[in-house]
């Protein structure tokens, strides 16, 4: 499977079928068992995690529940100048709708919410490409459907390249720019 630049690929398929394994070896968190993953034409087998340059959302959205809203945004920031490390977070929070939250607890805020914080937090070192694990998922429905055209919306708008597992057919399509499917191994 090949992602161009600036392409959202869904990886779909039902539980057990590797989607979400797929996505942990592409990020470094588990190893390959045969293939290899390779980023610009180099082989990111002995690149560890931290150094890959990927963000990952996933389903929980993560958040340090200790920190406001803006510092978890902010969090992979600590490279740049204090100024730009506020407009970045500004700007981001723009981007997913929820300008002026930089205050509040992640405590403070509704599922849907978490998830434009996590999606930001994840946006802002502005990583190679986006990992997305099942993000959606716990959601109700109608907040899901137009969470995902949002989403859909912000990685194209910022033109990230980005690999998003599900298991639900109309999210991949409202989200991806093509669908790859999985199935499940055989039995026996």
């Amino acid at each position: 499977m090949a992602v161009a630049p600036g392409e959202v690929v869904a990886l779909l398929g039902p539980s057990g079928s590797g989607k979400s394994t797929l996505l942990r070896a592409i990020a470094g968190l588990e190893p390959l068992v045969e293939g290899t993953i390779l980023w610009d034409g180099a082989d990111l087998a002995a690149v560890p995690t931290h150094k890959r340059g990927f963000g990952m959302v996933f389903q929980d959205g993560q958040l340090f529940p200790t920190m406001s809203v803006g510092r978890n945004v902010g969090y992979g920031l600590t490279h740049l100048p204090k100024a730009a490390q506020r407009a970045r977070v500004t700007a981001l929070l723009e981007l997913v709708g929820l300008p002026g939250l930089e205050h509040r607890r992640p405590t403070e805020l509704s599922g849907g919410q978490a998830q434009r914080v996590a999606l930001a937090r994840s946006l802002a070192p502005s990583p190679h490409a986006l990992l997305l694990d099942e993000p959606l998922s716990a959601l109700d429905p109608g907040l899901r459907r137009r969470l995902a055209d949002d989403l859909a919306l912000i990685l194209r708008e910022t033109h990230t390249t980005a690999v998003y597992v599900t298991h639900d057919p109309e999210e991949a399509e409202r989200v991806a720019d093509r669908v790859v499917t999985l199935s499940p191994p055989p039995a026996g």
